[in-house]
């Protein structure tokens, strides 16, 4: 038992570390370059190497929690002996692509070996990149151990890791195998699955198909930690977890209650910006419905709204926000889409705004028949709060300044933004203890990151293939054939998006979507900021869709309320952002206007 504490605080202690130095690094660059002229010689490069450490890192820190990211279909299968089979399935299916990916890793490493590259400091760069197989190894070990609680499931994955890896001998005759095994693959995912694992299988068995070495999965692996703006994921998350876990929350709401409190419907305006604002840095993953849904809830109820509507805002506001800096999807969107971020932000600014007014509103004219009484404005009041929530309220101006003055790049304002938060939070407010509770938060966002990070770094593998195959010209000359209209096409594009929204966590559907739907827009000459911002309003469309949007159950497991009266309650909601979206959809001035404005618009595109 204690070996075993032991070994749980080695396993907690890299990616805290990495996290600490990961938030140093550029900080130090950011401060020391202007003022000092002092430069770390290949600063970047290992802020690079940390984020490849922490996407595998928390990649195993998120099999040891259960918190790799997963079809939301799964959820319907609940505890029946159908569903125990099934992930039987799912985690051997699991356990045998990691195990696959492992050892292409290894190969990897060993190629690179020859290579003989070093790092500025001296180490040989693949001994840094064995941790990619290390811990894909011991991730598959998690998921072998968690097939089952009986040792027949546990025996059934470990045969099919066994058999997966002894594929590699006999590959002349694995071509007729390939449909089935794509066919296991797929049921695998849609029975718990994580989505990793489907996207890195079904890359290694079409590389394999082709006589390409498994191999080419994990080098793709760089493609991802080469991207200048990448390592802004993890230093995000990082500040958002620790916002999470103090008391931000309650201070927020402190300060827009004062504002918006003597509004008829003031309330629930209060929850809709609180809610969007608090979704910049948590990234639509479920955070500001766990963290602020018990806050805000309690409070509807009290001022006379119905139970039905307080669920429907609460679960809807929490997507709100997914378009603001320094939201998450939209630096994800960037780097595989490559579209700057900066300008993604600007253009997502009026959009995102659209959609919280709409909500507001909403909530405005339910509040003038629900709410029991309006409060009478306060200026002692406002200055009290706001002073009580002057430093959770500066940070998103810390980073639009120091990112929009282009005084630092975005993985330095991102890291200001961290150490900033972690000044605020542990040793203004003290609402964390540096040392008792930091660490703790820390591995939490760890495992958030590795699930996403992960996700993408097989993603590319999976979009080399299809690059490769020549898929998205194949299917841009097949749309582009029977579809003419830019205006048809985007109609199609939004309910498509909004049914696999539903369907998919945002990070896979971006991963998974993006490459796939990029060159089509750009085929139609729709500005790809644009159709950038259309896809993320989409997606955040998508959290609300019946029957299985993420935030549907998330409120059904928060408040303990059956869907079908989620459905009911986030109706009304879902049809005032659905008009909102299609708005944000055919009034491109509301985001290339904006780019015009402030002299970033690039001329592409002619819708």
């Amino acid at each position: 038992m204690k070996s075993s504490r032991v070994l749980t605080k080695i396993e907690n202690g890299f990616p805290v570390a990495a996290f600490l130095l990961a938030i140093l690094l550029p900080l130090v660059e950011s401060i020391g370059r202007p003022f000092w002229g002092f430069h770390i010689p290949g600063s970047s490069l290992y802020v690079q190497q940390l984020t490849f450490w922490l996407a595998f890192l928390g990649g195993l820190l998120a099999a040891r929690e259960n918190q790799h990211l997963t079809l939301s279909t799964t959820k319907l299968l609940g505890e029946t002996r159908t569903a125990r089979l099934t992930r039987i399935l799912a985690l051997a299916t699991a356990a045998s692509v990691t195990a696959a990916l492992s050892y292409g890793s290894y190969l990897l490493v060993l190629a690179d070996r020859q290579l003989g590259k070093v790092l500025p400091i001296g180490l040989p760069e693949w001994i840094s990149e064995c941790v990619m197989p290390i811990a894909l190894a011991l991730i598959s070990l998690r998921f072998v151990l968690r097939a089952s609680d009986r040792m027949g499931g546990r025996i059934f994955a470990f045969v099919a890791v066994a058999a997966v890896l002894g594929m590699g001998g006999i590959s002349s005759h694995v071509g007729p195998l390939v449909i089935p095994l794509l066919l296991v693959i797929l049921l695998a995912s849609l029975a718990g699955a994580p989505v990793f694992v489907a996207m890195g299988g079904i890359a290694l068995l079409l590389f394999f198909k082709d006589g390409t070495p498994i191999s080419a999965v994990s080098a793709e692996v760089y493609r991802l930690v080469a991207s200048p703006t990448l390592p802004a994921i993890p230093l995000l998350t990082a500040c958002g977890y620790i916002l999470a876990e103090a008391r931000a929350s309650h201070r927020l709401v402190r300060f827009f209650h004062a504002i918006f409190g003597w509004m008829p419907g003031g309330v629930a305006v209060l929850v809709a910006v609180v809610c969007a604002l608090f979704t910049t840095f948590t990234g639509g993953s479920g955070i500001t419905i766990i963290a602020l849904g018990g806050l805000v809830y309690p409070i509807l109820r009290e001022e006379g709204y119905t139970e039905r509507f307080s669920l429907g805002l609460v679960t809807a506001a929490g997507s709100l926000g997914l378009l603001f800096p320094p939201s998450l999807p939209v630096i994800l969107y960037s780097v595989v889409a490559g579209v700057p971020a900066d300008q993604l932000f600007l253009a997502g600014f009026l959009p995102g705004l659209l959609l919280v007014i709409l909500v507001a509103a909403y909530g405005i004219q339910v509040g003038r028949k629900a709410e029991s009484g309006v409060r009478t404005f306060s200026w002692k009041e406002v200055g009290a709060a706001a002073w009580e929530a002057k430093w959770e309220l500066s940070i998103p101006l810390l980073v639009i300044v120091l990112f929009g003055s282009g005084f630092a790049s975005m993985v330095e304002a991102a890291a200001a933004a961290a150490a900033y938060t972690i000044i605020i939070e542990c040793f203004i407010m003290r609402d964390l203890h540096v040392v008792h509770d930091l660490p703790r938060v820390l591995v939490k966002a760890g495992a958030l990151v590795g699930a996403v990070l992960m996700l993408l770094s097989t993603a590319m593998g999976l979009t080399s293939y299809l690059v490769d195959a020549q898929i998205p010209d194949h299917l841009m000359a097949t749309v582009t054939t029977h579809i003419h209209s830019p205006i048809v096409f985007l109609l199609i594009l939004n309910v498509i998006l909004l049914i696999l929204g539903s369907v998919l966590e945002i990070y896979s559907a971006i991963v998974i979507l993006t490459p796939l739907i990029a060159p089509i827009g750009v085929a139609f000459g729709i500005d790809p900021v644009h159709l950038g911002v259309i896809f993320l309003a989409n997606l955040e469309l998508g959290f609300l869709f019946p029957p299985v949007g993420l935030n549907l159950f998330l409120s059904s497991t928060r408040f303990g309320k059956p869907l079908p009266f989620l459905y009911r309650s986030v109706l009304p909601f879902l049809v005032i952002l659905a008009a909102g979206v299609l708005a944000i959809t055919y009034l491109p001035v509301m985001t290339t206007g904006v780019l015009k404005l402030f002299g970033k618009y690039q001329g592409v595109g002619g819708f």
